[in-house]
């Protein structure tokens, strides 16, 4: 059996992490993009002295983090000690498959553990709220998506490794761990008329200070609010999905007020004792009282209704016949 021969490594941790930029050659095996819409993730085979390249894709706006899986074979457990495992950020140049010379800034190094199953968190944002357990080893620092793309390698820490090591395949699952948020996008259409005029836009009752950025909220419903003196209000309900983004268009409206008339053919309509003709379609009209009658031959029903700014009224004439049975 081997002897290692520097073993104090293996007491190094994942914190310990030197903040200056260091050179290393190494054997790059492939890239892992990783990206919202595949939450799964993707593998890459490694030997005991090879890497892969970890890259962030669309979505990665959603990242709290990413998760490093290392599998390793059934003969690895009794190997302990030959073998730790690196990961550098920032790197000076983008690496291509096979050797490459390169500069950047080791953000961990851990000796590989007597374990099948190694995984590692990498945070990508501040409040990421990923935790050190017994099964999961997480570093202090915070990798920012400006550090990435991250270079995952694997290295010998000791002398004459045995031919069963140099031998062995390990594979590299790697995948983002998304925050339960989602993004809206708000699009807004003018009437020509009102073009420029002022309005506030609120979400779940919170004003948004500029209505032209993306917001990212929580999965869940949300309310949007739109109140103007020149438009007509907005007030409805939308659901965010998780790692997703949502566009919604609001078409601003004109706020004057529109009375729609429904009635058989056969009916004239009058407005305050004006025939209102229906092929025009909705009436435009000011705030106020207004009486609406329907003539259908001798038959006539008046109807009074209070119109508000902002708002769309309905008067429907609905003719039905009552079948009563009687014992």
């Amino acid at each position: 059996m081997y002897k290692p021969v520097f073993l104090w490594l293996i007491y190094l941790s994942i914190f310990a992490i030197p903040a200056a930029a260091e050179s290393f050659r190494s054997l790059l095996e492939g890239t892992i993009e990783l990206s919202a819409d595949n939450p799964e993730g993707s593998s890459i085979n490694l030997a005991y002295n090879s890497s892969a390249l970890i890259s962030l894709g669309s979505g990665s706006r959603f990242f709290r983090g990413i998760e490093l899986e290392l599998s390793a074979p059934q003969a690895w457990l009794a190997q302990r000690g030959s073998l730790a495992m690196l990961i550098y950020a920032e790197l000076d140049h983008l690496p291509s498959p096979g050797t490459n010379d390169l500069e950047g800034r080791r953000i961990a190094f851990d000796a590989l553990p007597n374990k099948i199953k190694i995984i590692y968190q990498i945070p990508v944002r501040r409040s990421h709220g990923l935790k050190t357990t017994p099964y999961v080893s997480v570093p202090v620092d915070t990798t920012l998506p400006a550090s990435f793309p991250l270079l995952f390698k694997l290295m010998p820490i000791i002398k004459g490794l045995s031919e069963e090591v140099e031998k062995m395949q390990f594979t590299i699952s790697a995948r983002p761990i998304l925050a339960d948020e989602g993004a809206v996008r708000l699009n807004f259409r003018y009437p020509e008329q009102l073009r420029d005029k002022p309005f506030i836009v609120l979400i779940d009752d919170v004003v948004l200070k500029n209505i032209t950025e993306e917001q990212i909220l929580k999965e869940g419903e949300h309310r949007l609010l739109v109140l103007s003196d020149d438009y007509r209000n907005e007030n409805r309900r939308f659901m965010v999905e998780r790692a997703k983004r949502l566009d919604i268009a609001v078409n601003l409206q004109d706020p004057t007020p529109l009375i729609i008339f429904e009635a058989p053919g056969n009916a004239h309509i009058f407005l305050n004792n004006n025939p209102v003709a229906r092929e025009n379609g909705p009436l435009q009209v000011e705030p106020g009282v207004y009486e609406a009658k329907f003539q259908v031959g001798d038959y006539t029903i008046t109807k009074s209704i209070t119109v508000q700014r902002g708002k769309t009224y309905r008067i429907a004439l609905a003719v039905g016949i009552d079948i009563e049975e009687n014992e």
